[in-house]
């Protein structure tokens, strides 16, 4: 089993910053691709970004330019900074890990007032 532990999220103004953290902890070996989902309320959960342990990435179009995931696999972490917020950012920011099997962390609040 793997545990996805989230932290970073928060209130923000349009235009700002926030970086996301999520640390992975037991079954860490059976890691290949770690990444960001959100879901607003009355909407399906999707992908924001996504990387693998070679370091590829892949991005949502809305957040391309703006948003920037990193791996620290020595620390079993991955980060979602997001720059230049927009209100139609806001949703709860899921971490996901897939190997073996998908987990989900337990999600985090992002919200980006006008």
């Amino acid at each position: 089993q793997v545990q996805l532990v989230e932290s970073g999220g928060g209130l923000v103004q349009a235009g700002g910053s926030l970086r996301l953290s999520c640390a992975a902890s037991g079954s860490i070996f059976s890691i290949n691709v770690m990444g960001w989902y959100r879901q607003a309320p009355g909407k399906q959960r999707e992908l924001v970004a996504a990387i693998n342990r070679r370091g590829s990435t892949n991005y949502a179009d809305s957040v391309k330019g703006r948003f920037t995931i990193s791996r620290d696999n020595a620390k079993n972490t991955v980060y979602l900074q997001m720059n230049s917020l927009k209100p139609e950012d806001t949703a709860v920011y899921y971490c996901m890990s897939e190997g073996l099997l998908q987990y989900w962390g337990q999600g985090t609040q992002v919200t980006v007032s006008s």
